[in-house]
């Protein structure tokens, strides 16, 4: 089967993460969103995947590549300039001539493709949309249904007013290929705000897959943290950290002194080297091939590939690589640019 993946956004939102790299390839867990999704799409059968790129294009495709590294056929289509959710689907009609699915490529989630596609071939459904709950709606696009689990109507980012449902898209769809034929060509376009709704005036069956499991769209810095978070206290899965029930997980070739005190949960990569007396943890992730000295203390962090950090450091709260400083609180994220950190060196 095959898969479509939206990749073409600039990220605005989940800057200074974005400056120098495309919203898909930003890590999670120390690997690109992007790969950690194409992994699972791969479990649930999907052999090739088509990725529709805009955004530092040529960073996705020289990761990827065609995909063999990755044991699953990869091709690309780029837009010059964004045609919108609609637009790039119309953009990549070329790729499919039978069943396919689209997924928003800025998601993390748990939801099962498996049984949606079951359940789209049991509601002979043109179009199916995984649907989640949320608690407030109004950032999202809402979606009524009836008792059959049929979409009545599509309400993109409703007032408080308007809301009527606390179910939203969850930016995964299964198409039959027809359904390509009603969007325009070369034009930008909404497949939420247009065609959707278009849809139900024509009479198509648009079948609504509900799914109660984790999800989440890495839309803002603080939705980026949120999600390491929630995989370190196993709110949602990752492969690797799931398996075994590790609140600990360390990479192939890392070093731990034997003094240095590791306090669950932490995930430290590959490569990695951490001195003596230094503590590492809780809810904190180390990236691959870090270098961290000693006596240093790191709590409620995630620190980006190949950072150094020297001796008699303290970091709490913040996400830091070579090129950024985010310091995180409850009711903030303030970014901090310094020297420092641009040098790649410890504060």
């Amino acid at each position: 089967m095959k898969a479509l993946f939206l990749a073409g956004g600039m990220g605005t939102r989940l800057k200074p993460l974005t400056d120098n790299l495309p919203k898909p390839l930003v890590p999670i867990m120390t690997k690109p969103l992007l790969e950690r999704n194409i992994l699972k799409f791969k479990e649930y059968g999907v052999d090739e995947i088509i990725l529709s790129t805009c955004y530092k294009a040529d960073k996705i495709e020289k990761y990827f590549g065609d995909g063999a590294k990755f044991g699953i056929k990869i091709q690309y289509i780029c837009e010059d300039v964004p045609l919108g959710t609609g637009g790039a689907i119309k953009y990549a009609e070329g790729f499919f001539n039978d069943t396919f699915i689209i997924f928003n490529a800025d998601i993390f989630c748990d939801i099962n493709i498996s049984d949606m596609i079951k359940f789209h071939k049991e509601k002979s459904a043109a179009v199916t949309i995984a649907v989640t709950q949320v608690e407030d709606p109004s950032a999202y696009g809402v979606i009524e249904y009836d008792e059959n689990l049929y979409a009545e109507s599509f309400t993109e980012k409703p007032e408080p007013s308007e809301i009527k449902s606390n179910y939203i898209n969850a930016g995964i769809y299964i198409f039959e290929p027809n359904i390509l034929n009603e969007i325009p060509e070369s034009e930008v376009v909404s497949i939420e705000r247009e065609i959707f709704p278009l849809l139900l005036e024509k009479g198509y069956k648009v079948a609504v897959y509900r799914s109660d499991a984790y999800w989440m769209d890495i839309g803002t810095v603080e939705k980026y943290n949120k999600i390491h978070q929630d995989i370190l206290n196993r709110t949602c899965s990752l492969p690797e950290f799931n398996e075994g029930n590790k609140e600990i997980f360390i990479g192939e070739n890392t070093i731990i002194h034997a003094t240095a005190k590791i306090i669950a949960p932490v995930y430290i990569g590959e490569n990695a080297k951490i001195g003596a007396y230094s503590t590492i943890g809780p809810n904190t992730v180390i990236g691959n091939g870090c270098r961290v000295g000693i006596s240093n203390v790191i709590i409620d962090s995630i620190v980006s590939d190949k950072m150094s950090i020297q001796n008699n450091s303290t970091f709490s709260s913040i996400i830091l690589s070579s090129d950024y400083m985010v310091c995180k609180s409850i009711t903030n994220t303030k970014v901090v640019e310094t020297e420092l950190a641009k040098k790649n060196i410890a504060l």
